[in-house]
């Protein structure tokens, strides 16, 4: 059956789903690969903002206590922060800015997390961190200025609900944390955004507390956060994992769950933030690589700006070192791209969503159809996933009837650019290179060519202003297909028969 798609636009394209993207620890920026894959990232896809742990963690080298004239003092320093950031900038990327973890030398006690050791006990001294937040809140400030800083969200802590990233996962402490933070934040410049609790999927009701602490408390808060993945409990092998997958629907259900449990109330008009989204929390989960994952997430990057403010996709590079460093160019992480920018599946789903147009035409449950002011339709199609470990779908149709928007051209000119599993799929590649941990230049720049999307043109019929499009997806395809109409301006002496090779066919 072919859909029609209307004339008419239906809305906006939310872009929410590029409004920020996750990165590793906040000293890895300071590396040249890591720029260097930002950089890739920005000219084809070109996130806002930018979000991970560690500003505050020694790493970042921010708070340095020191004993002078018989007596501790705290210097500020920000010589990384500096550094990063302006690279950011430079990038035009902003910071989402995370507050933690906790400095060695203010912390309660030894808990950590990750192998580079995020410390993850509250302050020994309140005024101490109040101290820490203001001094660094002050600098940003007074570095890139008030209006720059106003639109940068700060976010209070990490998963503050899970006992690894918050100790004991206590509430009450959690509650004073931001407490104490808000108002710091708010003491330097009334107009700066604050937020949180940027809790993990599977404690809900922490939102509902957290939002009844803030509202008679009286506390500071401009947006909710919270994080989203599907995937089971880990299957440990050597350097890796295995996991079931939920549904990709779930991820929009908790997408929507901040604002259906703050709905009626105080906060009910807050933005929502999803500061981390995957299908995996592990970052050595094979499944990040594949053309399984970009068709899982295609639904959700095309409807999530319906549910929230921002769903920021976990992370945008392998550059990430929470479970050691990589013993593997391809070892499950999290990036869109891997060292050395390699480009995965999923990486196309957002360079193919950075090429749609403004205006919504169509949605359905294995397309969205936009169109720019320009008139070029674009249309972003996918082929189902089933993750019950079922036989895989191959062959998958889409039929749709497009509007071109003018009545007075005869033809359509379509290019479309795909990924599936034989497509435009640098992790197949390097399975059939087999598997080389550390590839040499040269096996690099093959796996770089095998990575770029599988492109075809065509020319398509048109009348009465519209045409029809026929898609047939390979296993687990996502491919997009850009529609422009044809002026033709073949000159009159043009004649293609008089081409070798163009001419009448004969028997």
């Amino acid at each position: 059956m072919r859909s029609h798609v209307p004339d008419r636009p239906a809305g906006r394209l939310s872009e929410a789903w590029r409004f920020c993207v996750g990165t590793g620890r906040f000293e890895l920026a300071l590396r040249r690969d890591y720029q260097e894959s930002l950089a890739l990232i920005q000219r084809e896809i070109g996130f806002r903002h930018i979000r991970g742990h560690g500003l505050l963690s020694d790493g970042a080298g921010v708070h340095r206590p020191y004993e002078y004239a018989g007596a501790r003092h705290v210097r500020h320093a920000f010589t990384y922060v500096d550094q990063v950031i302006d690279a950011y900038l430079d990038l035009g990327i902003r910071p989402f800015v995370e507050l933690g973890f906790m400095p060695s030398g203010l912390a309660s006690g030894e808990q950590t997390v990750f192998w580079w050791r995020g410390n993850v006990t509250p302050p020994r001294s309140w005024q101490e961190w109040a101290d820490l937040v203001r001094a660094t809140v002050a600098h940003l400030l007074d570095r890139y200025g008030l209006d720059e800083v106003r639109t940068w969200p700060i976010e209070v802590w990490n998963e503050p609900n899970l006992k690894d990233f918050w100790q004991d996962a206590d509430e009450a402490a959690y509650h004073r944390l931001y407490e104490v933070t808000a108002h710091t934040i708010k003491d330097v410049d009334a107009s700066l955004q604050v937020g949180g609790p940027a809790i993990s999927p599977g404690s809900d009701e922490w939102m509902v507390r957290f939002a009844d602490f803030v509202i008679d408390r009286g506390v500071p808060i401009d947006f909710v956060s919270r994080h989203a993945y599907t995937s089971g409990p880990a299957q440990h092998v050597p350097f890796g994992v295995h996991q079931t997958l939920r549904p990709a629907a779930d991820l929009l259900e908790q997408f929507a769950t901040p604002r259906r449990q703050l709905r009626g109330g105080p906060l009910a008009g807050l933005p929502v933030h999803i500061t981390e989204f995957n299908s995996s929390y592990r970052p050595d989960n094979p499944v990040h690589d594949t053309a399984f994952h970009a068709a899982y997430l295609a639904p959700v990057l095309a409807a999530g700006g319906e549910l929230a403010d921002s769903f920021a996709y976990w992370t945008f590079s392998d550059m990430f070192e929470e479970v050691g460093i990589p013993t593997a160019l391809f070892h499950g992480g999290f990036g869109l791209l891997t060292h050395r920018q390699i480009k995965k599946p999923t990486y196309h789903l957002y360079a193919f969503m950075a090429r749609m147009g403004e205006h919504v035409l169509a949605r359905g449950e294995d397309h969205l159809v936009t169109r720019d002011d320009t008139g070029r339709v674009t249309v972003l199609a996918w082929a189902p996933v089933d993750v019950t470990g079922a036989a895989p779908i191959d062959g998958h149709t889409v039929r749709l009837s497009i509007p071109i928007g003018t009545a007075d051209t005869a033809a359509a000119f379509a290019l479309r650019s795909s990924v599936s599993e034989e497509k435009g799929n640098a992790w197949t590649a390097w399975c059939e290179m087999g598997r080389p941990p550390s590839p040499r230049p040269r096996e690099l720049d093959m796996l770089r060519k095998a990575a770029e999307p599988v492109r075809a043109h065509r020319s398509l019929p048109v009348a009465g202003g519209r045409t029809d499009l026929d898609l047939t997806l390979d296993r687990h395809e996502v491919t997009l297909v850009e529609i422009t109409a044809v002026v033709d301006e073949t000159p009159p002496w043009w004649d293609d028969d008089r081409l070798l090779g163009l001419g009448e066919v004969t028997g």
